[in-house]
């Protein structure tokens, strides 16, 4: 094991403004990627559905940053110490680090006592006026107070993405007697600090319906669970649960990586992407660059063996595509590398033709929101 400190990619946003800053401009992005899920659908990459449980998982990641954004809010200005700063991967990840988000949960299980003693949002603004009326000053501790009520009451309430979410599982009808379900789950990842969506069809031939079968769904769940780390190679995770699971058959399995997000004002990406940004410049919100990549496994046919006596189970026989004789397979049938990113940097980028991003897919941000795919 590797004794390198992760830590040094690591950096705490310098005060309120520069939070502000960082959550307007995710803010935005993530908007954006909405976008990039219903294009994948329309242009047949991926179906409707996968689109709605991509946006569904999209929308949470919002609202981890619209609470967070409130957590933070005053980042600075009450003392020295408190409130605390934002932490972010600042090298090849841009997100924050996955601490915030394991004491967003810790945070979460909490609630209740937090908003049980904290003044309710409508005294919290009646005690500002009145601060500012007789004492002539910013009211920064009951500012404070308000961010923290807002917090709280959008853990409450607002959905989340949270460093791990469970699958669930989505019937799309039966075929050949086989029941067919979209096993869905989402995972913040600790080492590369992105989050990272899963998209799994299976052929159910079990006796009960999987999700209400207590033996087999539990511990599908676990497994899947277990298995999600972006590191682990597409083909790995597929073929484990084929093995370990008789009755369950993977026919495709899709990742979303959403990230990295780069950024001239806020994180320190090497290679081409480092000079674009650079000279793009551009105003507030304008800087940026988001690698969004879909990773896909295929079962292309299908093998039987034996099991026991005189039983035998289905297999997948899973297409891989392999980059050729001297390199080793990339666990996947596609893998799909797209950037989003607004017209200026993307100007830039045309100009410049950088070898290695020259035939990654690019959706461009026009000046009213508007996206243009570029392949």
């Amino acid at each position: 094991m590797s004794d390198v400190n992760l830590t040094l990619d690591h950096q705490a946003l310098d005060g309120a403004a520069a939070t502000r800053r960082y959550f307007n401009k995710f803010e935005r992005i993530i908007g954006h990627l909405e976008q990039v899920a219903e294009m994948s659908a329309t242009e047949g990459e991926i179906d409707r559905s996968e689109a709605e449980i991509v946006v569904g998982y999209l929308r949470s990641l919002a609202g981890t940053f619209t609470a967070l954004s409130n957590k933070y809010l005053m980042a600075g200005r009450v003392s020295n110490h408190l409130p605390g700063s934002l932490t972010i991967d600042k090298h090849e990840s841009g997100f924050p680090i996955f601490q915030e988000v394991l004491q967003m949960a810790n945070d979460a299980l909490q609630v209740e006592s937090h908003l049980k003693n904290l003044p309710t949002q409508t005294k919290l603004k009646q005690e500002m006026v009145s601060h500012i009326l007789n004492e002539h000053t910013i009211p920064t501790g009951l500012q404070y107070a308000m961010s923290q009520r807002l917090y709280y009451e959008y853990l409450a309430s607002g959905p989340m993405f949270w460093a791990r979410t469970d699958p669930q599982a989505l019937w799309i009808g039966d075929k050949d007697g086989r029941r067919r379900y979209l096993l869905h789950w989402a995972a913040y990842d600790s080492q590369l600090n992105l989050p990272t969506i899963y998209v799994m069809m299976v052929e159910d031939t079990g006796k009960r319906a999987l999700p209400r079968d207590e033996r087999r769904w539990p511990r599908a769940q676990d497994h899947l669970m277990a298995q999600s780390v972006a590191s682990l190679k597409l083909v790995t995770i597929a073929q484990g649960f084929d093995e370990d699971f008789d009755d369950l058959h993977p026919k495709f399995l899709r990742r979303f990586h959403v990230g990295p997000m780069y950024s001239h004002s806020f994180t320190q990406q090497s290679g081409p992407l480092r000079e674009v940004l650079a000279e793009a410049g551009g105003g507030p919100g304008e800087d940026w660059a988001l690698a969004w990549t879909v990773e896909t496994l295929v079962s292309g046919s299908v093998r039987t063996e034996k099991s026991g006596f005189f039983g035998s189970v289905e297999r997948q026989v899973f297409t891989l595509d392999h980059f050729g004789v001297q390199e080793n397979e990339t666990g996947a049938t596609q893998t799909r590398r797209a950037l989003i990113l607004p017209a200026k940097p993307h100007q830039v980028l045309e100009e410049r033709k950088p070898a290695g991003l020259s035939k990654i897919r690019k959706y461009v941000v026009g000046p009213r929101g508007k996206m243009i795919s570029y392949r």
